[in-house]
């Protein structure tokens, strides 16, 4: 099959579609209007005496062969305008004071168009990060394959590369991309023939059980949830949609997909040797916790450090980093948890007659649980 690379059909499209993006997430309410992240509905047993200094409690973990200074990823957002570049060099640079991850918009009119490429690259500002490259996995049906791909990793230096999975975006958007059809082989390919890691990220719908089966047999290296409760991108499709017809069909998907947590809990038992990356409707460092607690690696965030980086700047970032692993050490403290490693196996309850159940539990030689 010919792989070469297929043009964007009308670059100036994609500008402004990429253009709109960042301002309808500025501007306008995209959240969903009543499904959440179910995260809010689990919490840690508190420890009145938790035999830890807070000081060295320790948030630190090391993924794809890179330290990390604490387990936050800036979601990949965007690229492809000026605009995007200043919001990615911003970023980046605070990424590399504060030893996190970090993943770029879509490259895929860097690839159509390489004059466009300096807006993704962000090497120099942060050379020592854990940086992702990010292509739409669809566009592996309309003439991208290895070469690309590779491309994109090359381009910015990645790490690893995101093929992003946005099935529903693409069916709302008036000029999206809709043969979803044999993906999975064409994945598997990359998956093979790349000699970086490739992570499969959803865009806000998560990830059910049978695409975290498919996608782990295929080969990929990790799993972003990115799961319903955070930002709706059919809401985002919205407000951009060219005609009533559209904005009704894009709108009626506001409450659509699997919750975040729920979404962790699917892919961690789907695909128990993968990381997870937990993102989706993520708001402080206690959510991080409990997804940690849940099976994740990294808790991921977007549309806060765009705000961030836009009102702020690279300082901005860093506060929000600061108080998001303030909030995330505090949390391990109470409950008890030294490392990321005992985070992972700190249990979560949804209720209190759930916690008094097993607190009640016996070992047989009529012992009750002493962990809780």
């Amino acid at each position: 099959m010919d792989h070469s690379p297929v043009p964007e059909a009308n670059p100036e499209i994609h500008e402004r579609r990429k253009a709109d993006h960042i301002r309808i997430n500025l501007e306008e309410d995209v959240a969903f209007r009543q499904l959440t992240t179910g995260l809010e509905g689990y919490f840690f047993v508190h420890q009145a005496l938790p035999e830890l200094d807070l000081h060295e409690v320790d948030t630190s973990l090391t993924l794809f062969g890179k330290r990390l200074q604490r387990p936050l990823l800036i979601s990949s957002m965007t690229g492809g305008t000026q605009r995007a570049l200043e919001i990615n060099r911003t970023l980046a640079a605070a990424a590399q004071e504060a030893g996190m991850a970090m993943g770029l918009g879509s490259q895929r009119a860097a690839l159509a168009d390489p004059s466009l490429a300096a807006t993704y690259q962000v090497r120099d500002v942060a050379p020592d990060i854990l940086l992702f490259a990010n292509l739409g996995a669809v566009q592996l049906n309309y003439g991208y394959g290895v070469a690309e791909c590779q491309r994109a990793v090359e381009m910015i230096e990645a790490d690893a590369l995101i093929l992003h999975l946005n099935a529903l975006q693409e069916a709302v958007q008036p000029e999206g991309d809709g043969n979803f059809a044999g993906l999975l082989a064409r994945i598997e390919e990359v998956c093979r023939q790349l000699p970086v890691p490739v992570i499969a990220k959803e865009v806000g719908w998560g990830f059910s059980g049978r695409a975290a089966r498919q996608l782990a047999d295929a080969g990929v290296a990790a799993i972003d949830v990115a799961g319903a409760g955070g930002t709706s991108w059919s809401q985002v499709e919205m407000h951009r949609a060219p005609t009533a017809r559209h904005a009704r069909v894009a709108g009626a998907f506001i409450d659509w997909g699997i919750p975040t947590a729920v979404s962790i809990r699917l892919v961690r038992q789907a695909a128990p040797d993968l990381p997870i990356f937990a993102s989706g409707g993520i708001k402080n460092g206690i959510d991080i916790a409990k997804c940690i607690a849940m099976g994740a690696t990294l808790g991921g965030l977007a549309g806060e450090f765009l705000r961030a980086a836009d009102q702020g700047g690279v300082e901005g970032v860093l506060e929000l980093a600061g108080a998001l692993t303030d909030e995330l050490r505090v949390a391990m403290f109470a409950s008890g948890a030294r490392d990321l490693a005992a985070l992972a196996r700190t249990p979560l309850y949804r209720t209190f007659d759930e916690l008094l159940q097993e607190n009640n539990q016996t070992d047989g030689t009529g012992k009750y649980n002493q962990d809780l």
